[in-house]
């Protein structure tokens, strides 16, 4: 197998050295057929927008909803106001509607600011005491790079955010059940109502022990990570291939102030990020399934003994003192790519259709890029009682939530592998020229992290990126003379970045992620009533 991996790798790796090539000697333009395949994206999710006011319901308002939603986390809150301000009856059922907390989804990339902002949400973090984010401070082994995001070219408010996951949620439900066509409530939804093979609604229970039933022409399931209805949607394939252990560190001084902090520790990574005026988050990843315990004091010692030793020393004071504190919490990092098995009168989003390592902090921003996707293919329709034919139709959100969906989730799942510590010499040659390859600076890391931020989603440009990484690591062992040790490790790394890459790609789906154009569902027009 490592063969094959060795051979596409060095297919991969031409092609990478190729389009830098190409790159460099054009500066910072972009080329004609990139400018094609951007607008040919962007043009066909723009042309299914209409005026806000589009589908907005004229004459009596009825009591029955036209969308239900269950659940009210970040996508369906997101998605509860968006719809609601088009017009739309919207029908909230959460499960918990007290402030949830959370150790993940604290860090809003630029990009995913940038969606808060185009749904008209972006006041949500306004008043949470979120802190600005402007880039990443990388370390391995006592150096460290700053890495900045690209933002020059975008107004001044435009930023990463960190804040308390909690915090923000309820800002958003606030939002949302404001809107005068929603209706929230508290309640655990048990099932699908199916007739005939369509979705009609969903069954739930009260707090009180009373089972209700709702309906609407269209549910839309984003229940979270841990759905229990999922799998009437599509076809699940969870990996838990690590554990975020969570602390909040109080009064402490990054290095780089507004940064997010990277230590490129072993055996795993660990983050550090503002999440407010005096706290920092800090996530140490444990690999596997299972963790030393909490309550015995083993986590305890674990995090002293292992992972404070490689914490900046401007961060340990602070980091030890969390530990002290003893408010540990940890929770399972989940990946799971989107295979939809698309249903008449349902669909699926968020954690529960589609997860990412939480490594790159890429989760909100694609959730509110796919509300962005779903409110424009809603838009131009004011009925959604065919539901085959609504079905049918939005067939294409899968793929063009492609862009920006497939580049974060293969970025996430690519570079924790490559982050963690190993010792095999391949992979260190691949950390290690991935740490050097982003000090360079320039456009080897500019590019990287606009993907990273989610400015840039371009599946071809982050494939290009990773090769080039690995022909970089290939270049560093052929000096001063390539020895046939030399040679063979160096093409181990081919093959590792190859095993690595690759099967992330398969499981995003080559076509869809590569020639979205191709996909006949990407052409289909609104149903017509």
């Amino acid at each position: 197998m490592e063969y094959h991996y060795l051979i596409a790798g060095i297919l991969g790796s031409w092609f990478a050295f190729l389009f830098l090539c190409s790159f460099f000697m054009m500066g910072k333009k972009k080329t004609h057929e990139d400018l094609h395949e951007e607008e040919d994206v962007k043009a066909k999710s723009q042309k299914m927008r209409a005026e806000p006011g589009a589908a907005t319901v004229t004459g009596d308002v009825e009591a029955e909803p036209q969308v239900l939603i269950v659940g009210a986390g970040v996508a369906g809150a997101a998605l509860a106001y968006t719809l609601a301000k088009d017009g739309r009856r919207v029908h909230v059922i959460e499960r918990d509607l007290t402030e949830p907390d959370r150790i993940v989804g604290e860090l809003l990339q630029p990009g995913g600011y940038l969606k808060l902002q185009e749904l008209d949400l972006a006041d949500c973090v306004g008043t949470i005491d979120a802190q600005r984010v402007h880039g990443y401070a990388l370390y391995k082994d006592g150096r460290h790079t700053q890495l900045a995001y690209p933002l020059e070219k975008f107004p001044s408010d435009v930023a990463g955010r960190g804040f308390h996951n909690g915090r923000f949620i309820m800002k958003m439900r606030e939002k949302a059940s404001s809107h005068p066509n929603v209706t929230m409530e508290q309640g655990t939804v048990t099932s699908l109502i199916e007739e005939n093979g369509i979705i009609k609604g969903v069954q739930y229970k009260k707090k009180d022990g009373l089972e209700l039933q709702a309906y609407a022409p269209l549910t839309i399931v984003c229940d979270g990570c841990f759905s229990n209805l999922r799998r009437s949607l599509c076809t699940p394939k969870v990996d838990i291939p690590s554990h975020f252990v969570g602390l909040v560190l109080e009064d402490c001084n990054l290095p780089f102030p507004n940064h997010g902090h990277v230590i490129l520790a072993d055996p795993s990574p660990i983050l550090f990020y503002p999440i407010g005026s005096n706290e920092v988050r800090c996530l140490v990843d444990v690999p596997g399934q299972k963790l030393p315990s909490v309550a015995s004091g083993e986590m305890a010692q674990y995090l002293k003994s292992v992972v404070a030793p490689q914490v900046p020393p401007e961060i340990y004071p602070s980091f030890v003192a969390a530990i002290d504190k003893g408010n540990i919490k940890s929770m399972p990092n989940r990946s799971m790519p989107a295979a939809p098995q698309p249903t008449p009168g349902a669909l699926l989003m968020g954690d529960a259709f589609n997860m990412r390592h939480p490594l790159t902090g890429g989760g909100m921003t694609v959730v509110l890029s796919d509300v962005v996707v779903l409110r424009d293919l809603l838009r131009p329709i004011s009925n959604l009682d065919d539901p085959r034919a609504l079905c049918r139709y939005l067939e294409s959100f899968y793929t063009l939530r492609k862009p920006v969906a497939s580049t974060i989730n293969t970025l996430a799942g690519a570079l924790y592998k490559v982050f963690c510590a190993s010792s095999d010499p391949a992979r260190k040659e691949m950390r290690d020229a991935c740490f050097d390859y982003l000090s360079l600076g320039g456009a080897c890391s500019r590019g990287p992290v606009s993907l990273l931020s989610g400015l840039n989603p371009r599946p071809t440009s982050l494939v290009c990126h990773f090769f080039a990484v690995a022909i970089y690591g290939v270049g560093r062992l052929m000096v001063p003379f390539p020895s046939p040790h030399r040679m063979w490790i160096g093409a181990r790394v081919i093959s590792n970045a190859s095993g690595i890459i690759f099967p992330i790609i398969r499981d995003e789906g080559v076509r869809q992620m590569f020639f979205p154009a191709t996909v006949p569902a990407y052409h289909r027009a609104p149903p017509v009533h």
